[in-house]
């Protein structure tokens, strides 16, 4: 097996016998995780509630941000973010609830001043905020933008 068989890096990371959807394995799929790449990123339109006991728990309206070619024969689209606060969902999900790993921002993420939390997750993969510098920030469509790292069983 070469480097470029997707296979050759499925055997060399467990972690991607448990996400689906990916966009381009070969360049996803490396020793150290799993990049995600961006499906949508919303702004919170409306507040949510969170309060003690779950009783009055409501979801926060989320308003999608459109995308704009920056040339006519592109095939996807750049949010063209100012800084502040939204949400980002990831194209792929998890399908082993029993695995622990760590979504993390990438480093090329950080470097350009966006950050999102480290997350642990199991089941499912969360919708995150995402935070972008004062300055703005330019996402394409599918951009590697969150690692995914083994931590462990949960069994």
């Amino acid at each position: 097996m070469s480097a470029d068989d997707p296979s050759a890096n499925a055997d060399r990371n467990p972690i991607a016998e448990v996400v689906d959807n990916l966009i381009y394995e070969p360049t996803q799929v490396h020793e150290h995780g799993i990049d995600l790449t961006a499906s949508a990123i919303y702004e919170v339109a409306a507040p949510g509630r969170l309060d003690f006991g779950g009783d009055e728990l409501v979801d926060a309206d989320l308003e999608p941000v459109e995308t704009e070619l920056h040339n006519p024969d592109d095939e996807f689209g750049w949010w063209s973010l100012e800084g502040g606060q939204y949400v980002i969902q990831h194209n792929e999900f998890l399908t082993d609830p029993d695995m622990a790993l760590l979504l993390q921002p990438r480093n090329e993420l950080l470097a350009r001043g966006g950050s999102h939390p480290s997350v642990q997750v199991g089941s499912h993969l969360p919708l995150v905020p995402l935070t972008v510098p004062d300055g703005g920030l330019e996402i394409k469509e599918n951009a590697r933008v969150s690692t995914l790292v083994a931590l462990g069983r949960t069994e």
